[in-house]
């Protein structure tokens, strides 16, 4: 393909990644932006040229040395619930926007250790950098089939780094807030970490199936080229070592390198998008790595001998077989890899070297006398100009220093310089006693032993044998050879460097800090680091400070970064959740926190320290001190818990009490209608009776016998009716005391419905009803008399409401595992969701009855609940409206002998 084709195609690619970005940052709410999967894509910006193309070259040269890269971070990711977690939340209440910020903050806001972090990431990012442009060098040159030009303005990747330049400083300092979440960049980033995925995969199926026939026939062709089964090993001891500390080499690098603390760390949104990413992340990697082997062993099948370079076997295969469409395909995504790494990486970088180096050591003092616009305009142009350039620079080592070296070794370097702030991470994290002091002199002997192992051999050139510093050491003593210091000669260069700087760093972090200790303010970090699960809500209150400070001072120091309505804003939060007046002067230990983390995220932790200091007066403060106070503060927070906890149990209390008030109301409502029913249902018997017995009584000589007869059978009738009314009520109270017994035992249940089907099967008969029962033998333990009532007045109830022309009731019988269900299925007119579940309530009679009064006492269903409740069955009414009513019961299926 042409050069002019290409770079129109990259020029498309990257204004379809200035839309995404774009879009993004317009719809930063949207649950298409802000989601775990999006921040768990964005976390394989770990995957770089480095992986899309050097680990091709390591496999086809070294055979599997290249997985020690990706195991160590596998092996560690589970732990991320809790370790990641951490990092997170101490993070986010301290406005951390970087891990130079997150480092200095915890050894009492230290300028000078942020400085040196930031250098030590700059020292070790920027040849990494420069790694990812050499990648876009070399494959735009393999694709184009043209030559390396020494000219820079005809060099493509002169053009490309300027584009990179531009849209990472336009999109990467959007906020002045440098913890705000850049939701442009990271869906960018997210999206490109699914096309470099899919492009990787479409070229190792093209290779694996198309080119080869599976993964038996390369590995049958590859076993026989030289040293195959050497380099498919882990080998020794000697190498199984190796390996290991590759693996921890890897593992500090998934918290440490700059790019992966921005993207897991400060784009965080939600702390539950951790679970999505211990799982994706792994399989993202492990689908990465899947066809590594088949496109290197291929690449060294078709091309032995050739002298070609391994790292670009994805490009050459494809182009081998004037497949141009898959050769830029492929190239897309190695081009996805390195900018999403470039683009991260130099925003990180720029937002440390402003709040960490520039600022604090440079024009803090001009900062404080400008307007808050003046003040936000030159914070975000200087962190325009630190990525511009950075990437400048990184181009810069490209041309000069990087062009001889593999993409791994320069990888493999950068990891090491980064690997030196692990002692001063982690014990940040676990370790209270780990001091300012130790960590600086850690941090730098680390650096230095780096410097003499690794930069130093690698700067002269590790190829030259002629070397005499490499092959001999300094003034010829061997004990100290960079490869092999103190004649540990069985590690190579990077497992070796990583062990004896890492070391070395270590030893003196952690002697230095047990024999010095460091000062109240690095002791107070500690405590809330290391504890910040207790501190998480009311971090301000474990922040010890003392000494004099006016709020008005602090807050014109506020407005001038801030500006007066967030300013304003800010303060009332902060009165309403510590329950402050606003008309207080001076402010206290919480105040001077939370002003700290106002300003942390603009200028930086160590900046933020000293503006406030500037207006404030603190008074030295001894360490056991410091303990005395924070021990108050972990017994103040406890309290406030407690009282939280009592406050949340008291409304919930109360709102039960709201709940049940409402329901004695509904019940004495339902009551006095009962007492109004059974008074009319008493009175109507009564006044029957009453009135035959008068008539009997005046004119009993002048009654016919037939007519007397008649008023005798009213009497007799009515007197039965409130009989009946009497009993309903009596065993509704003798089943709520518990009173009422039953007397169980084996029975039919279909006969038991058969038989009270019979008693009503002249009611059935005069309304006309078909009623649908296949009953077939299923016994149970029950008391026969009152299953019967309670099928007596179901189907009472299902004659009473069904449809006045067609008719219709159905019975089934189900039997389950644990219990038998009944159901009786009537085609009434339905019950009305709000009636559904107060049916079953005494006293409570349905107002859709199509009557002005509703029929019956209201106790029925109540009686059938309180039946099948003490038979240990459940009870309920389904109902669609116009469609009919079911009515379901169930009674254990004991397969037991009879109980009494």
């Amino acid at each position: 393909m042409s050069s002019a084709g290409l770079l129109l195609i990259l020029a498309i690619y990257v204004s379809i990644l200035f839309y995404i970005a774009h879009w993004a940052e317009k719809k930063r709410h949207s649950k298409w932006t802000n989601n775990p999967y999006i921040y768990s894509l964005s976390l394989a910006v770990y995957c770089t040229a480095w992986t899309y193309y050097g680990s091709i070259g390591v496999a086809a040269d070294s055979g599997l040395s290249y997985l020690p890269i990706y195991l160590g971070p596998i092996i560690i990711i589970p732990t991320w619930m809790i370790i990641l977690k951490k990092i997170i939340r101490i993070s986010r209440v301290n406005k951390i926007s970087s891990i130079a910020d997150f480092i200095s903050l915890r050894y009492g806001n230290s300028r000078f250790l942020g400085a040196l972090v930031t250098l030590i990431c700059v020292f070790g990012i920027l040849p990494y950098i420069s790694l990812q442009l050499k990648s876009i060098s070399d494959t735009f040159y393999i694709v184009t089939k043209t030559q390396y030009s020494s000219n820079i303005f005809s060099d493509t990747t002169t053009y490309v780094c300027l584009a990179l330049a531009l849209f990472a400083s336009y999109y990467g300092t959007k906020y002045v807030d440098a913890s705000e979440k850049r939701r442009g960049i990271v869906t960018a980033v997210a999206m490109e970490s699914i096309l470099k995925l899919v492009f990787f995969l479409t070229i190792g199926i093209y290779v694996t199936y198309f080119v080869f026939d599976g993964f038996d026939d390369i590995y049958t062709k590859a076993a026989v080229l030289q040293d195959f089964d050497k380099k498919n090993s882990i080998g020794d001891l000697t190498n199984g070592i190796n390996w290991f500390f590759l693996c921890v080499l890897s593992t500090f690098a998934i918290f440490l390198l700059p790019r992966q603390f921005h993207t897991a760390i400060v784009e965080n949104n939600k702390e539950t998008h951790i679970r999505t990413a211990i799982w994706l992340f792994p399989l993202y990697l492990l689908l990465f790595n899947l066809f590594v082997f088949p496109i290197a062993w291929g690449g060294n099948i078709m091309f032995q001998g050739q002298g070609l370079n391994s790292d670009t076997y994805s490009l050459l295969i494809p182009q081998h077989f004037n497949n141009n469409i898959l050769t830029v395909i492929v190239f897309l995504g190695g081009f996805s890899a390195a900018i999403s790494m470039i683009i991260v990486s130099s925003i990180a970088l720029a937002t440390m070297l402003s709040n960490n180096f520039l600022i604090p050591y440079g024009f803090i003092g001009a900062l404080e006398d400008k307007s808050p616009d003046k003040n936000r305009k030159r914070i975000v142009n200087s962190r325009k100009i630190g990525i511009f350039l950075l990437i400048i620079l990184a181009y810069a080592i490209y041309r000069v220093f990087v062009l001889d070296y593999s993409l791994v070794s320069i990888g493999l370097v950068s990891f090491v310089l980064i690997a030196q702030l692990a002692p001063a991470f982690f014990g940040a994290l676990f370790w209270k006693r780990g001091s300012k002091n130790g960590a600086v002199v850690g941090i730098v002997l680390g650096f230095l032993i780096s410097l003499y192992t690794l930069l130093v051999p690698y700067a002269i050139g590790v190829t030259k044998s002629t070397s005499t510093f490499i092959q001999n050491g300094p003034w010829g003593i061997e004990l100290l050879k960079p490869f092999q210091l103190f004649g540990l000669d069985y590690l190579e260069p990077i497992p070796h460097a990583f062990f004896w700087s890492l070391l070395i760093n270590t030893i003196f972090f952690l002697a230095i800090s047990v024999s010095f200790s460091g000062n109240y303010r690095e002791r107070n970090y500690a405590e809330m680091f290391v504890g910040i699960d207790k501190y998480i809500t009311n971090h301000e209150n474990a922040f010890v400070w003392k000494g004099t400070a006016y709020i008005s001072d602090i807050k014109k120091v506020l407005q001038r970064f801030l500006g007066e309505e967030r300013t304003k804003r800010a303060l009332g939060i902060f009165n309403l959740k510590y329950n402050i007046d606003k008309n207080i002067t001076t402010a206290d230990a919480r105040f001077i926190k939370f002003a700290e983390n106002l300003l942390t995220g603009h200028i930086g932790t160590a900046s933020a320290k000293i503006l406030i200091s500037s207006v404030a007066k603190e008074d030295k403060i001894s360490l056991p001190e410091v303990l005395r106070i924070l021990e108050e503060s972990k017994e103040n927070i406890i309290i406030n818990k407690k009282l939280t906890d009592t406050s949340n149990e008291l409304k919930k209390i109360s709102e039960q009490l709201k709940h049940a008030n409402q329901a004695l109301i509904n019940k004495d409502i339902q009551k006095d209608e009962f007492l109004d029913t059974v008074t009319h249902e008493l009175r109507t018997p009564i006044t029957a009776i009453r009135a035959a017995t008068e008539i009997l009584h005046d004119d009993d000589d002048d009654i016919p016998k037939e007519v007397r007869k008649q008023f005798l059978k009213s009497i007799i009738s009515e007197s039965d009716r409130l009989n009946r009314l009497i009993d309903k009520i009596l065993d509704l109270e003798k089943y709520e005391t518990g009173k009422q017994k039953l007397y169980l035992s084996k029975n039919n249940i279909s006969k038991t419905i058969a038989n009270t089907l019979d008693s009503v099967r002249q009611l059935i008969n005069n309304k006309n009803i078909n009623v649908e029962f296949n009953g077939t033998e299923i016994k149970a333990f029950y008391d026969e008399e009152r299953i019967i009532q309670v099928i007596h007045n179901l189907l009472s109830n299902a004659i009473k409401f069904c449809a006045k022309t067609d008719g219709k009731i159905s019975i089934s019988v189900t039997e389950k595992k644990e219990v038998i269900e009944v159901s009786i299925l009537n085609n009434g007119p339905g019950i009305k969701p709000e009636d559904l579940e107060p049916i079953f309530d005494k006293f409570y009679q349905s107002r859709d009855q199509n009557v002005k009064k509703p029929i019956g006492s209201g106790l029925g269903l109540a009686i059938c609940k309180q039946i099948i409740e003490h038979h240990k069955g459940e009870i309920w009414v389904e109902s669609t409206l116009q469609k009919g009513v079911t009515f379901s019961f169930t009674l254990p299926n004991y397969n037991t002998t009879e109980n009494h």
